[in-house]
């Protein structure tokens, strides 16, 4: 786990290298013990790479990076973990292939000199990397299949420029960047983000998960990015409930063992929800003797603590349990800190809890956990997608099974059948009629505290950005949707959140659920194994970890996660609140006044609280570190 940053210059100059030191320094958190930069020239460009290193696995210098290859042909800088890295490196071997440490790093580059690209479907890992072919004056550059580690870049007057991090990124560019009008909107009136390759700075872009480009450095041309994954939807027919209950099962514990293989200490993090409970229970299940530590943010004092919970799967499996609780004091504390961390705004102040979460661990001298992230969008967890569900039943004619299910599900806590009525009318529409349904559901395009003529001018879209999954096909709405879900709206912020905050305290957090044997077979199976006729979210896997996991904790109804009590701590401290929104962000855009005039009223509970507070003010402190 580390941080990777380099790029490509017509020519080197004292002042490219100034900023490549400032960039690198810049990635500390995310590697502080080791650090390498490798200057080549090739083919008429100037090609930089960096590395600063976390070292997990084959802690001596033999890991060390930029990791060039035997015959010099090859150079590869890479952020992430390879898990299966002793088999393939076993599978090289035999095919001629020598090596010098136990590292995953000469293992993926053994890997691409052997199959190219090809070798990306056989990793099991999570992943951002690039790779330099002096020979074929290429620069190749990928990212893993959800996202898991990041990717940035840009390209400006010829140059070409990449990091793991913004603040690194924008060390290396010329220029300060200006903030993107059209993310800044979908942000803040919509709460969209990290759904496509835009970021919230003009001109900078994301890799998208799955997907790989190469820049040629003769030509100085840059390819567009093309996928190197797609995930499939295709219903196998072959597997009965119990047959894929069992293979799911076995998936799922091979992925933990891959996941627990580390040269420093490691832990998970655990709060008391199926998906972080099965994690630690299978950890135990796999390894009887294994030391597990816990880490756990507990909302004490609110209906939202889950401390019964975690404490009940510490029992099941004698864990050491850590946990922390935390107030609106220390978020006020903490909260640039955070901000500077994550590089861009995000959701809501449960990121705070996993920050804290991932804090401890680092104080506790854990480097390695276990994180349950990526299940619910895989299993048709969260609410069970009901308006997919009941579209795909509709499509097949199966209206009284529709019916049926609508009744079920609508007796779980937090549902309705209205709200699962309006889901099925926002799946079934499209276009106008959608958009006037949202309308109608009190979502509004253009609030009183936008000022609508200057988006007009600088051409924003002010409507939902909405994204529709290409894999759609009739009768599989709900893994259409996952699959989208997995690799564009939902999952990659996540992901983003989780990165960001266990490398601000060099913690790398691992996501066993996330392997592409997982999700492929995920994917392939019936819906009705994913959520039941009856409404239970992950039906199968909670079938799978029978045995594994404390009956009472897969039988939960509820959902909570890492949710923090916003309301409150934000109430708390209005006045610390008041003085973020009142510093002038000079935006055309941003009526300020009336920013301060509506939080007024929500304080004074003459408005009902909703999470555009947060966006107010991770926006404003986000704007003034990166941009004003």
């Amino acid at each position: 786990m580390c941080g990777i940053l380099g790029g490509v210059w017509r020519n080197i100059a004292s002042s490219e290298v100034s900023r490549f030191d400032k960039a690198i320094t810049a990635l500390r958190f995310r590697g502080p013990d080791d650090r390498g930069i490798e200057t080549t020239q090739c083919v008429g460009s100037w090609v930089m790479l960096g590395h600063s290193r976390l070292s997990i696995i084959d802690l001596s210098t033999a890991g060390h990076q930029p990791m060039l290859s035997a015959d010099h042909r090859f150079s590869i800088v890479f952020n992430g973990e390879i898990y299966n890295y002793r088999e393939l490196r076993a599978e090289l071997q035999s095919m001629g292939h020598c090596f010098v440490s136990d590292s995953d790093t000469e293992v993926l580059l053994a890997a691409w000199m052997q199959w190219g690209s090809a070798c990306l479907v056989r990793l099991a890992g999570m992943f951002a990397f690039v790779v330099l072919d002096r020979q074929a004056g290429t620069l190749t550059c990928v990212r893993d299949a959800f996202g898991i580690k990041p990717f940035f870049y840009a390209a400006q007057g010829g140059e070409f420029y990449f990091a793991s991090e913004m603040p690194a990124l924008k060390e290396l560019l010329p220029g300060k960047p200006a903030l993107d009008w059209q993310r800044a909107y979908d942000y803040l009136v919509h709460g969209d983000y990290d759904s496509g390759t835009g970021t919230f700075f003009e001109g900078i872009r994301h890799l998208m998960p799955g997907h790989l480009f190469n820049i040629d450095l003769a030509a100085g041309c840059i390819a567009e990015p093309e996928r190197w994954w797609t995930p499939s939807i295709v219903e196998r027919t072959d597997l009965s409930f119990a047959s894929a209950t069992e293979l799911v099962r076995e998936q799922f514990l091979q992925n933990i063992r891959l996941h627990l293989r580390s040269d420093v200490a490691l832990g998970a993090a655990l709060s008391g929800g199926i998906d972080s409970s099965a994690v630690v229970c299978a950890m135990r299940h796999v390894e009887p003797d294994l030391p597990i530590h816990t880490f756990s943010y507990i909302a004490a004092g609110s209906e939202m603590s889950e401390e019964t919970w975690v404490d009940r799967i510490n029992a099941h499996v004698d864990a050491v349990p850590h946990k922390i609780s935390v107030g609106s004091d220390e978020l006020v504390r903490d909260l640039d800190s955070m901000i500077l961390a994550q590089g861009e705004p995000f959701g809501s102040t449960s990121i705070y809890a996993q920050y804290r979460v991932f804090q401890l661990a680092r104080e506790s001298g854990v480097t390695v956990t276990l994180d349950g992230q990526g299940a619910d969008e895989m299993l048709a967890g969260y609410n069970g997608y009901p308006g997919q569900r009941l579209r795909s039943l509709i499509e097949k004619g199966r209206l009284a099974e529709a019916a049926s299910f609508l009744n079920h599900w609508s007796k779980w806590p937090g549902r309705s059948g209205i709200g699962g009525a309006k889901r099925l009318a926002a799946e079934m529409t499209e276009g106008w009629l959608y958009a006037l349904l949202r309308r109608v559901n009190g979502s509004d395009a253009l609030p009183a505290w936008l000022n609508a003529e200057p988006l007009v001018e600088r051409g924003v879209i002010s409507h939902f950005p909405r994204l529709r999954s290409p894999h759609s096909e009739a009768g599989r709405r709900v893994v259409a949707e996952l699959a989208l879900s997995l690799t564009r709206r939902g999952l990659p912020a996540l992901l983003r959140h989780g990165d960001r905050n266990s490398m601000r305290f060099s913690v790398e957090s691992r996501v066993p659920f996330l392997t592409l044997d997982m999700v492929n077979l995920l994917l392939s199976l019936p819906e009705n194994y994913l959520i039941s006729p009856r409404g239970e979210t992950k039906h199968v896997f909670r079938a799978a970890m029978r045995g594994i996991v404390p009956d009472d904790v897969l039988d939960r109804r509820d959902k909570i996660g890492f949710a923090t009590p916003e309301q409150a701590w934000l109430v708390s401290m209005a006045d610390t609140v008041r003085g973020w929104l009142c510093e002038d962000l000079g935006l055309a855009f941003f009526n300020q006044a009336e920013v301060l005039r509506e939080f007024e009223l929500i304080i004074a509970g003459k408005k009902p609280f909703s999470w555009q507070v947060w966006r107010w003010i991770n926006f404003c402190r986000w704007y003034s570190h990166f941009i004003a």
